[in-house]
């Protein structure tokens, strides 16, 4: 097991930091249901500068101190109360987003790389957390009149587009940072 440094632990917090930022800086912006907002952005961002041991690390993190309590997902939301919550699946989904988009990205440091595992992290957010929210509306959530599979993939696509834009500037800036400031510091993966 790699030894924990100083550098370690900070970029973890920061990166739960991060996530609580993304999940409350468009706290008022929730379209059919679905609120809007930068998590997505910040766990492939951890994925790819903190690699896939810390990108999971700082995930599950950020879900167990939101799960104990901490006011830190969507809507200053925080507690067990979440677990039963249908949109819990993405929060669940970044733990394995962070830790596949590492993954891709230590094998291969090129911008196409980068930008590669951020859409396959993207891809793993939206099966995972949409599942997730289907299948908790179908059994202990109230569905909506007439809900059905197709309608969830549906509400999915509102912010679709500012995920895919999102997370090509997730690729590129992560890419840049690893090129000039992560290369010539301790932080390299």
């Amino acid at each position: 097991m790699k030894k924990w440094r100083a550098i370690d632990i900070t970029m973890v917090a920061l990166f739960v930091a991060l996530m609580t930022i993304g999940a409350n800086v468009t706290n008022f912006l929730i379209i059919a249901g679905v609120p809007i907002t930068l998590q997505t952005f910040f766990a492939i961002m951890a994925g790819l500068l903190l690699g896939k041991r810390l990108g999971m690390i700082a995930m599950i993190s950020y879900m167990l101190i939101g799960l104990a309590g901490f006011p830190i997902f969507s809507g200053l939301s925080g507690g067990l109360r979440i677990l039963i919550s249908p949109t819990f699946g993405f929060i669940l989904s970044y733990i394995l987003l962070a830790y596949t988009v590492g993954a891709i990205r230590e094998r291969n440091s090129s911008l196409p790389a980068f930008i590669f595992s951020s859409y396959v992290g993207l891809a793993i957010n939206y099966v995972i957390g949409t599942n997730w929210m289907y299948f908790s509306y179908k059994l202990w959530a109230q569905a909506p009149e007439s809900f059905s599979y197709e309608i969830i993939w549906g509400w999915m696509m509102l912010p679709l587009v500012k995920d895919l834009i999102f997370t090509a500037f997730a690729g590129v800036l992560a890419n840049r940072l690893n090129n000039s400031y992560f290369k010539k510091s301790s932080l390299r993966i």
